[in-house]
Parts: structure tokens; C-alpha cells; sequence
């Protein structure tokens, strides 16, 4: 490390967060001869690893075993007389080991690194290309870089609601933490983080009943789709409670507690033993001093980037959740693959026209790439829309798991696919299919026309290219 003076240690790069983009990026820049901090004030790995999609999708597999045993009968198998028991401290112990061993590896492979120093602290701008950190065990270092990335993520948001700051409130990392089950779990909030726990405790064995503004489920999915994902939660026994809006909470003398609720039959008291906020995130940029660099920011928080990912000041990038745009794992990891390939090897990577693919883990999967029906059709293209039920799979009839439907839309006249909603079994993977042909600008003839092995899930793909609608 060189140095100006005693105090100011100066640097090629320096990265604010180790999240799936800022911890691959450090090491990328430090194996490339680049000098470079990686600033951590929690745990490496990011949301993702310690408090997202590692350790939700552990418990969603418990939960399954959990529906799967309670079915086991259509399935011909018999299970010994009995309530299915759910031991949720065994649920959350193996939700930890598997974080441990995932936040271990990243961090080995972070300090293993050469050219690379991991810096454990709360870090903040005081001047535009210059850090203060206030390490953990309380000295502070000044630091300064010419290429500074800011990966610090974001925090379940809290609405505003009356009497909330008075009553014991859940967010998706302390539902992680209960060590009982909740005899009755209240959850606001319509979003795949309500959708998953939603689902995941009601088969652990709670009552749940979800509360959501909007008129349906998943604002930005079709209709038809959101229709079923609140089809295929209501047959699993949670109480969807829609156009429905939280007035007042409080708490009973009895540790029970009480929302009231605007819904269209009237006024509501719903009563539950647990509260679940799941209304949102915000970015952890309110700590930055970003007033000091001169980076701006969106009315919530999030630092505004170009499609090059950078920010209002040159050589200064935010990436993932912190910065506007898609807030997803892969497109964290994908953010970082764009900056590795400008920083690092003279390109001209950007976010113009990336397709963003999701799948909201409920079960079955929803898996989601490109265009809705609704945008393809605000577009003002003229499209195709191929539909067809789950239930005319046979793998899925075979496994006992038809609900849902795939749907396809696809440009009538060149018959390039535009987007899919996969509601299904691995909903996911079907997804990533149609998102290859759509990257090598497949047209949906290939699909429907390529031999899948029988049987397997893939081969719907033959028949749902068949089940076009009039075109429209």
C-alpha cells in the first residue's frame, strides 16, 4: 500500500460492501495488480448469502418436505397416525450451518486473495474520492481511490402504520430466527417475500393470513398469473386479505396481536399471534455521507447510475441493490461482470437491453423472463400468446404436481419470443429455457419443433408452442 501521509492510505480501488458484485469484483481488481479495500461492516456474502436467498430457499425446502409428508397418502404411502411435527429449531439450525459454510467460503476466498485487504467496518464519503471507516473495534481509517463501487445493499423497509412502534414487528431475517412456530402469522405485504414465508409457514403448520393493498398479488405479472399464484396459496390454506389497507395495530394484555383493516366488505380486527413486515426494502445508502462526494440519489435512496453503472461523479459506480434498477442476485453478479469488463479489460459493457429473469420460490415455482402479455401488448406489437395448463404435462400429472400454466408471448411476425411466465413445477428452470432461445434470437419454431427426452418437464415446450390463441 502506498501513502501520502501517515494517515491517508491510498488505493487503486476501493469497494464498499462484499455482496455478490462488490466481494468478485475485489478479488477481480486485486488478481489484475489493482491495489483494493473491500469494506464489510456485517458479514460477507451480501443479502443474498446471509439473509436472502440462501437461507429462505433452505427453509422453503423443510416446508416442502413438510406439505410432501402430509400428502404422502396420494401418493400411496403410508405414514404412521399422527400430525405432522415441525421442530423449528432444527429447521433454523440447518438454515444456519448451510449460511456459515456459504458466508466461510467467500471469505476464505476474499482473504486468500492477494493485493486485497478486508477491511471490517462502517464506511463513509468525507470528501469525493476519499473514506472514513470506523472499524469494529472502534479505530478509524482514512482511505482514498480514484475507482470507488458501492455495494452496501438494503434492509427490509418498515411502513408507516400506526401503533407499529409499539408491538414486537417481524422483517424476512427475524422470521428466520423463531425458534417455535407462530400459532398465527399476519403478513403484510403482497411481494414474493410475502408470497414465500406466506406459503413456507403455513405448511410448517400456522394459520396465515396475508394482507396486501393492491387488487392482486405480484403487481407487475398479468392478471391471469397473478390469479393463480393467489389460487394456488389459497388451496395451500393462507387467507389472502387483497385491496385490503392496515389501519392500526396494538397489542392485547395477552401478547396477542391486533390490526385493524380497511378491506371492501368494510372494517376488519384480524388477530394473530405474530406480525411479519414484508412491504419492501431500502437501500443502506443513509449512512454514506453521499452529501460529501456529491453522488446523487432517487427520493428513497437509491444512487442513480448511467447504463455503465456509474454514478453523478466519474470513477465512482454503485452496483446491486443499492443503486436504481432490479434489485436480484444475478443481476448484482451480472453488474459486477460489467464493470470487471470496463475497469479491467478496456470494454464497453452496459445494462441497455439486459434480460432480467426471476423466480418467485413459491411452490410451484413462478419462473419469469422479458415482456408481459400487458407491456408486449402497451408496446403496440402485434403478439401471439401461447397458454397451456399444467395439469397437460405428464411429468408433472406423474409427480403429482399440475398446478399452474405456462405462457408464452411471442411477435407475430417473426415469431421471436418476447417473454414467459412459467407457473409451474421448476417453473425456474423451464424459464432459463426460454430464456436461452430468446438470447440466440431462437424463433419459437425451434422449440416447438426440437425433440426433449420423455419424460421430462423441457418437452411441454412442444406442445405450449402449439397452443397459440387467435392472433392478436
Amino acid at each position: 500500500m502506498t501513502s501520502t501521509d501517515a494517515s491517508l492510505a491510498v488505493y487503486d480501488a476501493i469497494i464498499i460492501g462484499a455482496g455478490q458484485g462488490g466481494g468478485p469484483l475485489a478479488t477481480a481488481l486485486a488478481r489484475a495488480g489493482r491495489k483494493t479495500a473491500l469494506i464489510e461492516r456485517e458479514h460477507v456474502g451480501g443479502t443474498c448469502i446471509n439473509t436472502g436467498c440462501t437461507p429462505t430457499k433452505t427453509m422453503i425446502a423443510s416446508a416442502r418436505v413438510a406439505y410432501l409428508v402430509r400428502r404422502a397418502a396420494s401418493y400411496g404411502v403410508r405414514l404412521p397416525e399422527g400430525e405432522v411435527q415441525v421442530e423449528m429449531g432444527t429447521v433454523r439450525q440447518r438454515k444456519r450451518a448451510i449460511v456459515e459454510s456459504f458466508r466461510q467460503g467467500s471469505e476464505r476466498r476474499i482473504r486468500e486473495a492477494a493485493g486485497l485487504d478486508l477491511l471490517k467496518g462502517e464506511a463513509y464519503f468525507v470528501a469525493p474520492k476519499e473514506l472514513e471507516v470506523r472499524l469494529a473495534d472502534g479505530a478509524l481509517r482514512r482511505l482514498r481511490a480514484e475507482t470507488i463501487v458501492i455495494d452496501v445493499g438494503a434492509r427490509s423497509a418498515r411502513p408507516r402504520l400506526a401503533g407499529l412502534e409499539s408491538v414486537p414487528a417481524l422483517d424476512s431475517t427475524s422470521v428466520m430466527e423463531l425458534d417455535s412456530l407462530p400459532s398465527h402469522l399476519l403478513i403484510i405485504g403482497g411481494g414474493y417475500v410475502g408470497l414465500e414465508f406466506g406459503q413456507m409457514f403455513r405448511r410448517f403448520g400456522s394459520r396465515v393470513t396475508l394482507v396486501h393493498r393492491g387488487k392482486q398479488l405480484l403487481a407487475r405479472e398479468d392478471e391471469d398469473v397473478a390469479e393463480a399464484v393467489a389460487q394456488i396459496l389459497r388451496e395451500d390454506g393462507v387467507e389472502l386479505l387483497l385491496e385490503s389497507t392496515p389501519q392500526r395495530v396494538e397489542q392485547d394484555p395477552d401478547g396477542q396481536l391486533r390490526l385493524s383493516v380497511t378491506t371492501p366488505q368494510g372494517e376488519r380486527q384480524v388477530s394473530a399471534s405474530h406480525l411479519l413486515l414484508a412491504t419492501g426494502r431500502q437501500p443502506n445508502t443513509d449512512t454514506l455521507n453521499l452529501e460529501a462526494c456529491g453522488v446523487h440519489t432517487d427520493e428513497r435512496g437509491h444512487i442513480l447510475v448511467n447504463e455503465r453503472l456509474e454514478t453523478s461523479v466519474a470513477g465512482i459506480y454503485a452496483i446491486g441493490d443499492a443503486r436504481v434498477g432490479p434489485a436480484f442476485t444475478h443481476i448484482s453478479y451480472d453488474d459486477f461482470r460489467i464493470l470487471r469488463t470496463n475497469l479491467l479489460e478496456g470494454g464497453q459493457a452496459s445494462t441497455r437491453d439486459r434480460l432480467v429473469p426471476y423466480t418467485i420460490f413459491i411452490d410451484p415455482q413462478l419462473g419469469r423472463i422479458g415482456l408481459t402479455e400487458a407491456e408486449a401488448r402497451a408496446s403496440g406489437r402485434r403478439i401471439r400468446v401461447a397458454k397451456m395448463p399444467m395439469s397437460a404435462v405428464a411429468r408433472a400429472l406423474e409427480v403429482d404436481e399440475a398446478r399452474g400454466f405456462m405462457k408464452a408471448i411471442v411477435e407475430a411476425e417473426s415469431g421471436q419470443i418476447l417473454g414467459a411466465a412459467i407457473l409451474g413445477i421448476e417453473g425456474g428452470e423451464i424459464m432459463a429455457m426460454l430464456e436461452l432461445a430468446m438470447l440466440g434470437q431462437l424463433p419459437y419454431t425451434v422449440l416447438r419443433d426440437a425433440i426433449f427426452a420423455h419424460p421430462t418437464l423441457s418437452e411441454a415446450l412442444n406442445n405450449l408452442f402449439s397452443s397459440f390463441a387467435d392472433e392478436r
